[in-house]
């Protein structure tokens, strides 16, 4: 029996198997409100048959979109919008669905990728960052503000806002984001915070935010809801955020009720060099799969399905995320579903689809 399709429990919530659609920014919103993209976006992969559909990287306050058009969940219009885009999707599919909660500090106030990506000045559609330090993500943005303690407490209580909006619409699962150079991450790496304060300087300090974010979320959603976190297991520069610190932040995760890991990387810095290719980051999933006690997945252009049954064989990782070769091929569960002969969940409009040679890849 193929390991990738079978089911795995992440807290309470059980799936139907093991491959996750990673959040993927979209930067179509409208001031934080889905639009019809997401409607057109999330529905086509609703029907992918992967066990997890987890929403992209949603701002939980506006300055801490990356773009003016990041998604939002951080008051009623943007409660709503989302909400209706959901009640259309769940219409035609039961595949659970999270979302990734975060705030992008120093990468913030940037145009969307497909128009340069650069940080947008002030008055220009830009707004004034905010970080750990006031260190710019390059030598090309303007400084962002450090955080001053109230402006700390307010970003705690604006990710449990938005975990209780999560909650009221129904998702399934919530997942912190503390990777790829955003504002958690930022307060994480060594290379971005230089406070001499509580949130600064130690390991133990460094990690304060992160845990302090996921321990508020963790109380303020039913206890059956899993709630975990992602991350960037490196900075892959010299003196930055590691694997030992990545392993150190899991265990004390864990012991806080975090449900998962997502395992990523990179992010933080422009000096970080990323040897990139095929499972290239699966060996930080592996390294925190040994020391903790709770499910870890693995991502880094996982492409094949015999690629990802095998990192779930060795047992590298518990799950596999996909992001890019999702959109690249959004029916990949289906594909891998037939090459490793197993079954998946598919919309009864198109089960005529199959192969004759796959007869049966639906279950019905």
């Amino acid at each position: 029996m193929s390991h990738l399709f079978s089911p795995i429990t992440l807290g309470a919530l059980t799936l139907p198997n093991r491959i996750a659609i990673a959040p993927m920014c979209q930067y179509s919103a409208d001031e934080g409100r889905a639009t019809a993209w997401h409607r057109i976006h999330l529905g086509q992969l609703a029907l992918s048959g992967a066990g997890l559909l987890i929403i992209e990287a949603t701002a939980v306050t506006p300055p801490g979109r990356i773009t003016p058009q990041d998604l939002g969940l951080w008051d009623d219009a943007s409660e709503r919008a989302l909400g209706e885009v959901l009640d259309d999707v769940r219409r035609y599919s039961t595949m659970p669905i999270g979302i990734q909660l975060g705030h992008a500090g120093r990468k913030a106030s940037c145009a969307q990728p497909w128009r340069g990506g650069k940080q947008l000045p002030i008055g220009q559609g830009g707004w004034q960052t905010v970080s750990a330090s006031a260190r710019p993500f390059s030598d090309a943005d303007a400084p962002p503000t450090a955080m001053r303690e109230e402006e700390i407490a307010g970003l705690i209580a604006d990710f449990v806002t938005s975990a209780q909006r999560a909650d009221r619409l129904g998702i399934d699962l919530i997942e912190i984001h503390a990777a790829h150079g955003y504002l958690l991450h930022q307060f994480l790496s060594p290379l971005s915070n230089q406070r001499e304060d509580r949130w600064g300087g130690s390991l133990e300090n460094r990690m304060r935010l992160t845990l302090e974010v996921f321990s508020a979320v963790r109380a303020a959603v039913p206890a059956h809801k899993p709630v975990g976190l992602r991350l960037s297991a490196s900075d892959w520069v010299d003196g930055g955020w590691d694997i030992a610190q990545s392993i150190a932040l899991s265990q004390a995760l864990e012991a806080r009720g975090c449900a998962y890991i997502h395992a990523s990387s990179g992010g933080l810095s422009p000096a970080q060099q990323i040897p990139v290719g095929p499972n290239y980051q699966v060996p930080f999933a592996a390294a925190l799969r040994q020391q903790v006690n709770i499910p870890v997945i693995a991502v880094g252009l996982i492409t094949e399905p015999q690629q990802a049954e095998a990192i779930l064989q060795q047992g590298e990782a518990d799950m596999v995320a996909l992001a890019r070769g999702m959109l690249y091929n959004p029916r990949w569960p289906w594909h891998a579903a037939a090459a490793l002969g197993a079954t998946v969940q598919g919309p009864p409009q198109y089960w005529r689809s199959e192969p004759h040679e796959v007869k049966g890849l639906f279950r019905q």
